[in-house]
């Protein structure tokens, strides 16, 4: 008995991969192709509250660095309402990415959304993971100094 536990452990283990890949497969719109990001992309949690994986990556990005992201496009997960946000992403340092943002936002913050605008997002330098979260939490004059460096860069 004890040894079939251990087995059972070790295949959870080894099936990892596909549970990062559950909510692509229950929804195609969520998938890696459909967001427009890579195969580095580890994919949406179907549930972040209960996985520890997005727990720390959601913990992590509410201190990473500043970025201004201009809204792509975006998918409803659930009624709640939790929503997947697509970002065109650009860095103080130069860098542009597709970011992913896995947000629970209030019915009144969801239908102010529009494609084009531009918000300040935060990410993770060290991780090209291309998840980046709403920050909220940015002070107004931190964002334009942000969006006045990235204008003149895109100047020259």
């Amino acid at each position: 008995m004890f040894g079939s536990k251990k087995k059972l452990t070790i295949n959870m283990f080894s099936s990892q991969k596909k549970l990062n890949d559950v909510m692509a497969q229950l929804r195609p719109d969520l998938s890696r192709e459909s967001l427009g990001v890579g195969p580095d992309f580890p994919g949406v949690a179907p549930n972040p509250l209960l996985s520890s994986d997005a727990r720390q990556r959601n913990a992590e990005l509410r201190t990473g660095a500043l970025a201004l992201g201009i809204l792509v496009d975006w998918r409803e997960v659930n009624s709640n309402p939790r929503v997947v946000l697509m970002f065109d992403v650009e860095t103080a340092g130069g860098r542009s990415f597709r970011g992913i943002a896995d947000e629970d936002l209030t019915i009144t913050e969801l239908t102010r959304l529009a494609p084009g605008q531009t918000l300040p997002v935060r990410y993770r330098p060290a991780v090209r993971d291309h998840y980046v979260a709403l920050a909220r939490d940015a002070d107004p004059a931190h964002v334009q100094r942000l969006s006045e460096e990235i204008a003149s860069r895109k100047r020259t």
